[in-house]
């Protein structure tokens, strides 16, 4: 049995088994193999209900935000435009993995192109360094409008919020670049089987039959460097928030000003909390099933996306409100006809 590493998202290096018994002599195959989720294909089916209704809530209830947001004046504050910045990193992290992930449970359609599996291992990584950065960014906006509520609209204009959102954008182009081109350079002659459900950076450079240390040493930098440095951004934001709301003078101002929050808060522990629970499953469950470790970290990936919206849908009063007005309009209109 090998060990190989397979799942590395902003910072955790997850591990399964796999057998070399599929091994054969090639270079640079024109496509891989995608298992989807192994001993488990006669499932699949079933196994796909679960992730089509995440994909559909997800697709329903971001493209729902991005409207309201969009449309109702009150919600075009610096907070509201990083929310459509988080709306349209999470519509193109489920559309990277979900169709062909419901296509090999559908059609058992297991083959892509080799460039096609670097593009989406681009755009995976790509968009949950920009995610992150997001969080990173909603933090400051809060530690700004709490701490410093007088310089808020002078400091959080939309020129510099439309900065620190191309800034993230950068940064995680231009750190994640480097990734498919070192894949693209090694030769591959192993094997072109892919346990995974999707053609992670890991899995793939794995199956080099060369020495990967620069592309492993550069992800892990990378994934490290990320999550550390958001991680202490986000901490210091709310130490100072924390700080500030424990200083007002009633329990009423502190409830409030904390509730501006919540939706935030909610998001940071819904991102970073599965994969916390998957990083110990991976590290600690090696006598769990490859199929259960796939699972794992598969929901890991998906499922914060799907809760993304509704967490803001649910604990956002404005964007309730204008939900609320939407509906009653059109329900309105629709009994006048």
């Amino acid at each position: 049995m090998q060990e190989i590493p397979f799942f590395l998202r902003v910072g955790h290096l997850l591990t399964y088994s796999a057998s070399d018994s599929s091994t054969t002599d090639f270079i640079s195959p024109s496509t891989f193999i995608l298992l989807g989720i192994p001993d488990l294909e006669a499932a699949h089916v079933w196994i796909s209900i679960p992730f089509c209704t995440m994909y559909a809530i997800a697709i329903l209830g971001n493209f729902i935000i991005l409207f309201i947001v969009k449309m109702e004046p009150n919600l075009h504050g610096p907070m509201c435009y990083f929310l459509r910045m988080l709306a349209i990193s999470d519509l193109v992290l489920f559309t990277s993995i979900l169709p062909k992930m419901l296509a090999i449970f559908w059609f058992n359609s297991k083959e892509i192109n080799f460039s096609a599996c670097l593009t989406q291992m681009y755009f995976i990584r790509c968009f949950l360094v920009m995610e992150s950065g997001i969080l990173v960014a909603m933090a400051f906006d809060r530690y700004v409008a709490i701490c410093d509520p007088l310089r808020h609209s002078t400091t959080m204009t939309n020129p510099m919020v439309a900065k620190i959102g191309l800034a993230m954008v950068l940064r995680g182009g231009t750190l994640i670049l480097p990734h498919p081109f070192l894949a693209r350079r090694w030769p591959y002659c192993r094997t072109n089987i892919i346990p995974p459900s999707y053609c992670e950076h890991m899995a793939v450079v794995k199956l080099a039959c060369a020495d990967i240390r620069v592309s492993s040493y550069y992800s892990l930098s990378v994934a490290f460097l990320v999550t550390g440095l958001d991680l202490f951004f986000i901490t210091v934001s709310y130490t100072q928030i924390l700080r500030a709301i424990f200083s007002l003078p009633t329990k009423d101002a502190r409830v409030k000003t904390f509730v501006t929050c919540g939706s935030h808060i909610f998001v940071i522990l819904d991102s970073y909390i599965p994969a916390f629970f998957s990083f110990l499953t991976q590290w600690f469950g090696h006598n769990l099933a490859l199929h259960f470790h796939i699972l794992i970290a598969n929901l890991y990936l998906v499922v914060p996306l799907m809760v993304h919206p509704i967490i803001y849908g649910v604990r956002t009063k404005e964007i309730q409100d204008s939900l609320l007005q939407l509906l009653t309009h059109k329900g309105t209109k629709t009994i006048q006809k």
